[in-house]
């Protein structure tokens, strides 16, 4: 080539080419390929890889490997693209692709809420499609529910439920749906129109959409505020037109649950009585119907029947629909339920029956039908739920009617009662002590129940944490434990502790039950002693210094335990009244204060001899065994203790009512048995002679030689007041006579007595000298209350200056 040449193709190589580039046909072979065009300037080619992508995305493996290789985070850019046909794309991939879980979780980390909502409000039904197809499956996550709803996608939403697009309406309502499962959502789908939309769409020619509007619309109506708006809508009577259409059988299930939501208010409930839908629930809960010509009809699915008897058991619940069901006589369809075989039907029933129990017709049809029987066949049931509500439907129907409860016992109900006490559920425990409380009011019943071990069930039951099951069973103990056997019994089976443990409740309500069933038990000394022995006494004694716990129930649960027991309330008191009656066994421990250990007599008597006065029983019973149990290394071991035969006391007492109780004159009685006590515990001595006295010595010596704390009264030779006024007082009690045992300081006691003379109609209240002058009387001041003489010095004054003898009483 010459220079010429070389020189001219130079040139036409450096000429800038003037025509366009021709269109290239691409082969794209591989997906990673399709996914880099999706970021192409040119649209064309954009659109032909989101069409590529959005058939390949069909399969759910797929659909993550497009996530692996980076599609969402162009496609969620794609969605706001200006180009119409790229937008409708993309949004078509994202709806697609969103069903997989693990993509929506990738698009729930990226910002694409708020673009999608955006867009809805374009008149594009493929991006309102696909779009809230998209939201559907993102709605499934609580994040993504907060931030549908604060962009403002429930008013988008609801809007596009009156879209013309089947699809759009059903993904609408779909993603609607999901919202409100947050119930803090429901009110807002009220006040945004909501429900005359989802009530239009019970009308839709699609099964999927009508179903979805019926559930949504049970989440809705579980709110009452909706009642209003659904009555003004006349949406029940467009629930009861689907029940009642044989060709939606498959919705009626959905319908029913809306309208059991509906029924607890009484004026939806006669809105459905008025609109023939009462009349249609009872043909759907009996096993079979009749045709208007008299041809069985085919049975109602056991899902129909249940719902249809959810929904007359929710009315049940409101006394205002009462005479309605009545006028129905729902309690004939109710009872004969109860015999078949479906155990949520039977569930629903019991309901329906505790609800209508207060209202007391239904009450006694119930009975007069069978009803109680049937129930109390279900208190063996194996399912729970069977169990814990016919339970509940026999406590109402027992309640305020003793009739109904006579009936349980007949039908031998007492006996799967007792049972139910020891039932892991604690509101069938409750059910179960209350109707036996009902139950045991007579005493051969009471005798019944008892002989089937209702006392040992109810110790587990004052363990329990329900405070329910805590009244039920102290209020059954109220009951039971009239009998001194059932108060044993309570006391061996180890009841007593956790009762006594039950004032330390701060539930009003417990705390009152609790006081009553210690007042019943402490018509005994022995569980009086022992319930002293868990603190009883302290704790009433906290309750009652307290204006906010104290009450009369507390109050009495004190009385009641001193009274029981003279011995515990001597030394608490330092004061027995004159109708505290000693008998054998009372003992005398000396003072004591509120937080004190309570030692039983055999406690005290099987302690080693110690230093301190010994304790003096009163005792001319024969042959006295005490026992006492205790645990030691984690056994229960019993100790028994014989009481000393007190022979001289048995004698004294035979003297005494040989003798003094023949006297006929009161005041007689009391000089003669006043001497009798001074003459065996030493005779009189002058004041000035106490300290020679030598009753110390005495005591101890005796203390020493029966080797125990405790001493008879009777051993007793040489007595101080303490020992003369507690052996008056008993002895007075042995033959009828009237007087007080009062406890000073420094080891001295006094009787009181009442004695008139011919001068004064009043009688008025002296103490029995039995120490320095046998049988005279020392007055006390007129018109207030008994001195408590508390040292020998104010002893010693009275008896100067107030002594006074019989003869001059009757002077």
């Amino acid at each position: 080539m010459d220079k010429k040449d070389k020189k001219e193709r130079k040139s036409k190589c450096s000429t800038p080419c003037k025509e366009t580039f021709e269109p290239l046909r691409v082969d794209v072979k591989t997906t990673a390929t399709a996914v880099l065009l999706l970021s192409s300037p040119e649209e064309d080619i954009v659109v032909t890889a989101c069409e590529a992508i959005f058939e390949f995305a069909e399969e759910d493996a797929n659909k993550v490997y497009l996530m692996e290789l980076g599609a969402l985070q162009r496609l969620t850019q794609l969605i706001a693209h200006t180009n119409e046909l790229v937008r409708r794309n993309a949004f078509m991939i994202l709806g697609t692709v969103a069903s997989h879980s693990a993509v929506g979780n990738a698009l729930q980390q990226m910002d694409v809420i708020a673009p999608i909502i955006d867009k809805l409000s374009l008149d594009d039904s493929v991006i309102q499609e696909y779009g809230t197809l998209c939201l559907s499956y993102l709605s499934l996550a609580p994040s993504c529910k907060v931030q549908i709803f604060d962009n403002k996608g429930l008013p988008a939403l609801i809007k596009l439920l009156s879209s013309s697009e089947p699809d759009v309406q059903k993904n609408s309502l779909e993603t609607i749906y999901n919202l409100i499962q947050n119930s803090q959502f429901c009110p807002y789908l009220l006040e945004l129109g909501g429900i005359p939309l989802l009530l239009e769409l019970l009308n839709s020619d699609y099964a999927v959409i009508q179903q979805l509007a019926l559930k949504t619309l049970q989440k809705v109506t579980a709110d009452k505020e909706s009642h209003g708006t659904i009555r003004k809508e006349q949406g029940l009577d467009k629930l009861i037109s689907i029940i009642q259409n044989v060709d939606f059988c498959d919705l009626h299930v959905e319908a029913l649950q809306v309208l059991v939501n509906c029924a607890s208010d009484s004026d939806n409930f006669h809105l459905v009585r008025n609109g023939g839908g009462l009349t249609t629930l009872l043909e759907l809960v009996v096993t079979r119907k009749l045709s208007e010509t008299g041809s069985p009809v085919k049975c109602n699915t056991n899902e129909v029947q249940s719902r249809a008897v959810e929904c007359i058991s929710t009315a049940a619940q409101n006394s205002d629909n009462h005479k309605v069901l009545h006028d129905f006589k729902v309690e004939e369809i109710l009872v004969d339920l109860l015999s078949g075989n479906s155990d949520c039907v039977k569930t629903f029933v019991c309901q329906a029956m505790a609800g209508m129990s207060s209202f007391l017709s239904s009450k006694e049809r119930f009975r007069d039908l069978g009803g109680l029987p049937a129930l109390t066949r279900l208190l063996s049931s194996g399912n729970l739920l069977v169990r814990g509500e016919a339970i509940q439907a026999l406590a109402n129907l027992t309640a305020g009617h003793k009739q109904n409860s006579m009936t349980i016992y007949e039908e031998g109900g007492h006996k799967i009662l007792v049972q139910r006490l020891r039932d892991s559920c604690p509101r069938i425990a409750a059910n179960a002590a209350a109707i036996l409380c009902r139950i045991a009011g007579e005493e051969a019943i009471r005798c019944d129940v008892l002989s089937l071990g209702a006392i040992p069930a109810l110790v587990e039951p004052l363990r329990s944490t329900d405070s329910q099951v805590l009244i039920n069973a102290t209020l059954c103990i109220c009951e039971l434990a009239f009998d001194a056997s059932a108060r044993a019994e309570l006391q061996s089976a180890g009841g007593l502790e956790p009762l006594v443990n039950l004032l330390r409740s701060t539930h009003m309500e417990v705390l009152r039950s609790a006081c009553m069933a210690i007042s019943v038990c402490a018509k005994d000394e022995p569980t009086s002693m022992e319930m002293c022995k868990f603190g009883a006494l302290e704790m009433l004694n906290e309750i009652n210094q307290a204006d906010n716990s104290k009450s009369r129930f507390s109050e009495f649960a004190l009385n009641s335990l001193m009274q029981s027991s003279p011995s515990l309330k001597y030394a608490l008191t330092d004061h027995l009244a004159s109708t505290d009656i000693l008998t054998d066994g009372f003992y005398d421990a000396g003072k004591l204060c509120f937080g004190q250990k309570v030692l039983t007599l055999a406690e005290l008597s099987m302690e080693p001899v110690n230093q301190r006065l010994p304790i003096v029983v009163v005792n001319a019973a024969i042959e006295v065994f005490l026992h006492q149990k205790s645990v030691e290394e984690g056994y229960q071991t019993e100790r028994y203790w014989k009481v000393i035969n007190d022979v001289a006391l048995r004698f004294l007492v035979k003297e005494v009512k040989e003798s003094i109780a023949l006297l006929n004159d009161e005041q007689e009685q009391y000089v003669a048995l006043a001497r009798q006590v001074s003459d065996v515990m030493g005779g009189a001595i002058e004041k000035e002679d106490l300290h020679t006295f030598g009753w110390l010595l005495h005591i101890c010596l005796l203390k020493c030689k029966v080797q125990c704390n405790v001493v008879p009264i009777g051993m007793i030779s040489k007595g101080f007041y303490c020992h003369r006024a507690l052996l008056f007082k008993y002895l007075a009690d042995c033959i009828g006579l009237s007087c007080t045992l009062v406890r000073g300081d420094y080891n001295r006691a006094w009787n009181e007595v009442l004695l008139r003379n011919e001068h004064s109609s009043q009688p008025r209240r002296y103490i029995v000298d039995l120490m320095h002058q046998p049988g005279s009387f020392l007055r006390t001041p007129r018109g207030g209350p008994v001195p408590r003489l508390r040292s020998a010095c104010a002893l010693m004054k009275i008896a100067d200056s107030k002594r006074v003898t019989s003869r001059h009483l009757s002077l």
